[in-house]
């Protein structure tokens, strides 16, 4: 059965700034301000949680079905995204709007200069998932990651409406939502995806408690850096696995979104939470250690050899019957 994923889809345009944005700045003036930076180069790289993760699933050999939002000038993007698995049948293209885009600058002390313009993102409120489960089948999981509030909520209602067993995944738009959205979100989910900050957010934000937050959902996942994951659910007690072995970081843009497509790989292949955990973890290594949140790449022997090198060749024969 196949896996929705829906979210948002965008492309980043980063730029590189070789001075101080301080140093252009007066005080003074803020009221009037007028900058302009010369930069030294431009990175456009494909993005959003929802292309990332069916990017992901699509390498280890699965067809995830990309649910969500984009302009006219999405075309090189569904070609790259098609030609590595992915269904983009169901993407809706904005006839007035562009593809959501963020456009960053940084100087060499770390300082940005950002902007993100949501675009074609506002209309993920249109999408029904109805229509697209009646073409691809009744869905093992729907997951709900950040994207339009409004679209994000009208999921979640149509997954219960229709008995769609769903993950809550509102990662980035938990900052921007309040509690009662919040609620909504992952009230009666699967599967709810967080990490440590966002676990704190969650909780602060709904007013539950970690237990009662516990009780709504059937399994809370909550990624912890280079500490791995913790898997928790009501009455059972929590699972702790380790992150990969000798990762070198290099950039960690988009490594959440890869241990969620690991995660959900290696559920759809039958495989436990604890070898779920192992391969996000793995297939999490690969993102970190590239710049880029879809440049990576390897072969099924490649990456069974690395679950071997962190997890063992248990772990490693496991997953090798299924990685294609």
């Amino acid at each position: 059965m196949p896996l929705l994923i829906a979210g948002s889809i965008a492309t980043d345009h980063l730029m590189s700034f070789g001075g101080k944005f301080a140093d252009s700045l007066v005080v003074e003036q803020l009221d009037k301000i007028s900058l302009s930076f010369l930069v030294d180069d431009l990175e456009i790289r494909r993005g959003g949680v929802a292309a990332n993760m069916t990017f992901g699933l699509g390498r280890l050999g699965l067809t995830p079905v990309l649910v969500g939002a984009a302009g006219e000038d999405f075309a090189d993007y569904r070609s790259w995204l098609e030609r590595h698995g992915v269904d983009c049948s169901a993407v809706r293209i904005s006839e007035t709007k562009h593809t959501a885009r963020f456009v960053c600058t940084t100087d060499p002390t770390g300082a940005q200069i950002a902007s993100f313009y949501p675009g074609a993102m506002s209309e993920a409120r249109l999408i029904e998932l109805g229509p697209i489960v009646a073409r691809v089948g009744a869905p093992d999981y729907v997951l709900i990651g950040a994207d339009d509030p409004d679209g994000m909520l009208r999921h979640t209602e149509e997954c219960r409406q229709r008995g769609y067993p769903f993950i809550a995944d509102p990662s980035q738009q938990l900052a921007f939502s309040g509690g009662e959205l919040i609620r909504d979100l992952i009230d009666g989910a699967a599967y709810l995806f967080s990490n440590e900050y966002e676990s704190a957010m969650i909780e602060q934000k709904t007013g539950w408690t970690a237990d009662e937050v516990l009780s709504r959902v059937g399994v809370q996942v909550t990624t912890l850096g280079k500490d791995g994951v913790r898997v928790q659910a009501a009455g059972a007690e929590p699972l702790v696995v380790s992150a990969a072995a000798d990762v070198t970081a290099v950039e960690p843009t988009g490594v959440g979104d890869a241990f969620r497509s690991g995660f959900l790989a290696a559920l759809s292949w039958g495989l436990g939470h604890e070898r779920a955990c192992q391969v996000g973890c793995v297939l999490a290594a690969y993102v970190v250690e590239t710049v880029g949140t879809q440049e990576y790449s390897f072969t099924p022997a490649e990456f069974v050899a690395r679950v071997v090198q962190s997890y063992g060749d248990e772990a490693g024969a496991e997953v090798s019957q299924h990685i294609s």
